[in-house]
């Protein structure tokens, strides 16, 4: 690879055949097509791809559960508004939340980060002081990573790491018809304060010298700056000898996460708008802005709760259960994905969350 020069390297893209753009697949499609002719061959690979993590058999007591994701400027984050404190913490969050949608608890992560010259010691000190913020809060250790030289910006790769018996790793597929349907938290206030603060950075843009009006919404740009995993509830789980039937964490809206879990378990599902867990304060915003609350609660992402099913049999300490709400009931796959309005109307839920591939 290292004799291919840039002339033929353009050779090489131009005379491809045919050129599909990626954005005709999203990143879901985009990863079932690349990845479809790959096959486990390993005993010891008990999950692989097309869960929130992997899962790899280490003896009959215990599996290990990673999680890899990559964070890069400019389509993750935007450091006009995003403190490099707070992205560090952020970037462990949403790392450490796939482990806990496994059911499990997340013990190690390893960073790396591909760097600009643009950034000084100081900001990645500043960048790293949230990363042990991060893992002192969660009780996990950092073991490891690397550090490269980049063109343009910062990108950043974390792989979090958990250890689990087998028996009490969650799937997204095992949901079946007649289980209820919970999420825990609030949903669509991360993507309001993001609205808030790209609006707010839209003005700076315009002229530098005007304070930016944050109209003291600590609480949605909280969500969006800083989240938290949900690490209660998955302790609460296993304090309760609760076991879902499905699980994953809500990163890209909850319509979006409940077609993952309902394709993967072959069923289908209603939830009803009223139940959505909306905040007062994300509420207020969205009408501000002029957008439905409950959309945006299906479809902004970011929240970084969880999405859970559970038999029927655990419903009463659910319902003791801090911060979880039910929202519906999984269904036969031929009832389709539907959305329950107060009204006594019945829609398709379309699953319109955030695109990682859009230009």
């Amino acid at each position: 690879m290292h004799l291919v020069n840039k002339y033929s390297q353009k050779n090489y893209f131009c005379n491809m055949s045919k050129h599909t753009d990626v954005n005709t697949l999203g990143e879901f499609g985009l990863i079932d097509h690349l990845t479809k002719d790959f096959k486990n061959s390993q005993p010891t690979t008990l999950k692989g791809i097309g869960d929130d993590a992997a899962v790899i058999k280490l003896n009959d007591a215990q599996a290990l559960v990673i999680s890899t994701d990559l964070l890069v400027e400019g389509i993750h984050f935007d450091l006009v508004y995003s403190p490099l404190k707070h992205l560090g913490y952020k970037a462990v969050v949403v790392n450490i939340s796939d482990i806990y949608a496994m059911n499990v608890i997340p013990t190690q992560v390893t960073v790396s980060i591909a760097i600009s010259s643009k950034y000084s010691i100081e900001a990645l000190e500043e960048l790293y002081k949230g990363i042990r913020l991060a893992c002192e809060f969660y009780n996990i250790d950092l073991i490891g990573g690397d550090t490269t030289s980049s063109p343009k910006g910062m990108t950043m790769s974390i792989t979090a790491i958990g250890v689990s018996h087998p028996d009490n790793i969650v799937y997204r597929s095992g949901a079946k018809p007649g289980d209820i349907i919970c999420t825990t938290g609030d949903l669509g206030a991360a993507f309001l304060g993001l609205q808030l603060l790209e609006r707010e950075k839209q003005v700076f843009m315009s002229g530098p010298d005007v304070k930016p009006d944050l109209e003291d919404q600590s609480y949605i740009l909280e969500k969006q700056l800083k989240p938290e995993a949900a690490r209660l509830s998955v302790q609460y789980f296993h304090k309760e000898k609760i076991h879902p039937t499905a699980m994953m964490d809500i990163s890209d809206g909850l319509a979006s996460e409940l077609f993952h879990i309902c394709k993967q378990s072959g069923v289908g599902a209603f939830i009803e708008d009223k139940k959505i867990p909306i905040s007062p304060d994300a509420e207020q915003m969205a009408l501000k802005f002029r957008l439905d609350p409950t959309t945006c609660a299906l479809n902004g992402g970011e929240d970084y709760e969880l999405l859970f099913t559970i038999d029927e049999k655990d419903l009463e300490k659910i319902r003791y259960m801090p911060g979880a709400f039910i929202i519906g009931e999984i269904t036969d796959s031929k009832d389709g994905i539907k959305l329950h309005t107060s009204g006594g109307n019945i829609h398709d839920i379309k699953a319109q969350g955030w695109e990682h591939f859009k230009a």
